[in-house]
């Protein structure tokens, strides 16, 4: 039986080119972290360079909502979680924690990713296999607490 765990990816620094004129993390590399985290999470369902050269398919972000929590700094070394909340034969709806390596969280991002066929591109259902791996996953991690901040929304709260 899989961890239950989310899954948890290795350590990656902030790298200078990142920090904006306020001396920290621009917004948009928040994304990039959360992207090469994700890759890790993704390797273990099946999806990554060997799945789109054997199969010609993949997966693309169809929606991605960014929660930022805590000023990040050049240098730091942040790692992701990643929570396979659900999911159907075509999407995967996602969760990660970016998190600072001396245990505070910096960000939040809920993801929507689609599987693609790249001869269309088209949306398609993914192969039996790769969907018994995402499966497996979501089963594993639907026994643990939904995490805080999912389907967050935004806008002005008057009181």
């Amino acid at each position: 039986m899989p961890d239950p765990a989310p899954c948890l990816s290795a350590f990656h620094s902030v790298e200078p080119g990142w920090i904006d004129f306020n001396g920290h993390m621009n917004m948009g590399y928040y994304t990039v972290l959360f992207d090469r985290c994700a890759d890790e999470a993704f390797a273990e369902m099946g999806f990554g360079p060997d799945y789109i050269a054997a199969r010609n398919h993949t997966t693309f972000t169809a929606e991605f909502h960014t929660r930022y929590l805590r000023e990040v700094k050049l240098g730091d070394r942040l790692r992701s979680t990643f929570h396979l909340l659900d999911h159907d034969e075509k999407r995967i709806h996602g969760f990660q924690e970016l998190c600072h390596e001396e245990g505070w969280v910096a960000a939040t991002g809920e993801s929507l990713t689609l599987h693609v066929d790249l001869n269309g591109p088209k949306v398609v259902a993914m192969p039996a296999d790769v969907l018994a791996r995402v499966r497996a996953m979501a089963n594993a991690h639907a026994r643990l607490p939904r995490p805080e901040g999912v389907g967050a929304r935004i806008g002005i709260r008057r009181t």
